[in-house]
């Protein structure tokens, strides 16, 4: 199957065993229930030809979810898999929960995470509207950075909480959430290529999409989308000051990428190339996985102010 027939939104890849593991929405209207669940594909040569699709969860009869099944990621932390993944409660507000692999990168992958009340659900604060959740490990500490929704924020914000040692639920400082967490880490309109929502109420920024990269050079990246001018989907970075995940973050003048693609996330190819995967474009049915080559210097270079 080749890459420009198959509809994939928020695509994450993988490469291990010299194999590409591409990963994504693939539900064929994530906007609409029931949903069906998460695919993979897998590639053995070079991005160009995949086979697939290869289920990978599956919602049980008594999940907490059944719709808005969104941007699944895969981590390995400790010798398993988890994939971090939205989704819609029955009841609740959205947000972003953890699942985990027994079986390797391929799943299946089964619920794993609790809510603040012990429950199964998302980890993401129950009273906040929440997506893209991605996964960060900082001195040996896991964290989840994701997004509070533009819909309840207006200012949309990618925010970051701490997670348990076995990534089953939030680790509030003092507890029951007090404390500084979550921290939002920053806000959309802070990016200068960031524009307002046409036709929302005025300050109505999007975060969508937050991916952490740290660099061969030690320097602390992010890609993450919003809406540019013209009302493209863009990818944009930004860049820790501090080096580390607290920031500050300093965002760049331009989007990484503005043709109306988004969702990034950051991988190294078999031939040692770093590439941006994004879906674009930002429509329903016509969305595909695009694969843009980058090099360090040119993500340094997006940086306005640094070499």
């Amino acid at each position: 199957m080749r890459i420009s027939d198959i509809q994939i939104r928020d695509p994450f890849v993988i490469l291990e065993d010299n194999r590409y593991y591409l990963f994504g929405s693939t539900d064929k209207d994530i906007w609409k229930g029931p949903a069906a669940g998460f695919d993979v594909y897998v590639s053995e040569g070079d991005l160009t030809a995949f086979e697939g699709p290869f289920p990978v969860f599956r919602p049980p009869e008594d999940f907490w979810s059944r719709t808005n099944f969104w941007a699944p990621e895969i981590h390995r932390y400790r010798g398993s898999y988890y994939m971090f993944a939205t989704f819609k409660p029955r009841e609740g507000r959205r947000g972003t929960a953890i699942l985990k692999s027994a079986s390797g990168i391929m799943g299946p992958y089964l619920p794993w995470s609790l809510n603040a009340e012990g429950g199964p659900g998302p980890v993401t604060p129950a009273d906040w509207e929440c997506l893209d959740g991605t996964f960060f490990v900082e001195q040996g500490k896991p964290y989840m950075v994701f997004c509070h929704e533009w819909r309840q924020a207006k200012d949309g914000q990618i925010c970051a909480i701490p997670l348990t040692e076995d990534l089953r639920q939030a680790a509030y400082e003092g507890g029951g959430g007090s404390g500084a967490w979550p921290r939002v880490l920053f806000r959309a309109s802070e990016a200068p290529w960031a524009c307002e929502l046409a036709g929302r109420s005025p300050g109505s920024y999007v975060t969508d999409g937050p991916f952490l990269y740290l660099a061969r050079n030690g320097v602390l990246f992010m890609s993450w989308s919003s809406f540019g001018r013209d009302g493209n989907y863009c990818t944009g970075i930004a860049r820790s000051e501090g080096g580390s995940l607290k920031g500050p973050w300093i965002q760049s003048g331009e989007p990484l990428y503005k043709r109306n693609g988004g969702h990034g996330m950051l991988f190294r190819g078999k031939n040692g190339m770093l590439y941006l995967a994004i879906h674009a474009p930002n429509k329903t049915p016509l969305e595909r996985a695009v694969f843009v080559k980058l090099a360090e210097f040119e993500l340094r270079e997006e940086i306005k102010g640094y070499a």
